[in-house]
């Protein structure tokens, strides 16, 4: 790290006080690839809360959602999401449909600063479509035209985070570099107010 960076980052750990931050974003925004860049440049914890449900349940979450049903994966993610959020500081990738839940965004208000990670459908697919049989909701049809479908109800939803990037494929060094300025000019510029973009 340079030594702006440096100080960038002593500066928001301050900010942040006893807080997270949490990554929110359609499957393949690159959430948890972003999200453990982040945590690892800011010297803080980071967790994936789609393993540490996978952890509790002792099943996939492919199996979960087999067995058990979308409902009741929620009710588990919610419990799993306020428990980490309560170990704060630390860094925490949502899975996609996570932060739809109105109690769920309420836990991350009070916990959290929320980050949405912005990507076109063709970017989403083509991240998706790397890692094949991991994602439950895309197993009945087809893919582009879910992902498209799922993103035109979820990105209203996404944009009440309290910062909004564009996560980028050409480099994740760039995204997690953005993330880091727009944080530092969140909490140290004075633009600590939700909804920003």
């Amino acid at each position: 790290m340079t030594v702006s960076s440096r100080q960038m980052r002593i500066e928001i750990i301050e900010k942040l006080g006893n807080k997270c931050l949490v990554f929110v974003g359609m499957m393949g925004s690159g959430k948890s690839a972003i999200g453990r860049m982040v945590a690892t440049a800011l010297e803080l914890d980071f967790h994936d809360s789609d393993l540490e449900i996978e952890k509790a349940a002792d099943m996939s979450v492919a199996e979960i959602f087999e067995k058990l049903g979308e409902d009741e994966f929620r009710r588990g993610e919610q419990k799993v999401i306020e428990r980490v959020l309560g170990a704060g500081p630390l860094v925490l990738a949502l899975g996609g449909g996570a932060f739809l839940s109105e109690a769920t965004r309420e836990i991350i208000g009070k916990r959290a600063t929320s980050i949405w990670l912005t990507a076109d459908v063709d970017l989403l697919h083509s991240r998706v479509m790397r890692k094949p049989g991991k994602r439950p909701l895309l197993e009945n049809g087809d893919a582009r035209q879910i992902l498209t479908d799922l993103s035109n109800a979820r990105n209203p939803i996404y944009q009440l985070a309290d910062l909004k990037i564009e996560s980028l494929d050409a480099s994740r060094l760039k995204t997690r570099d953005a993330v880091i300025a727009r944080l530092h000019d969140f909490f140290c510029d004075g633009l600590a107010t939700a909804g920003n973009s």
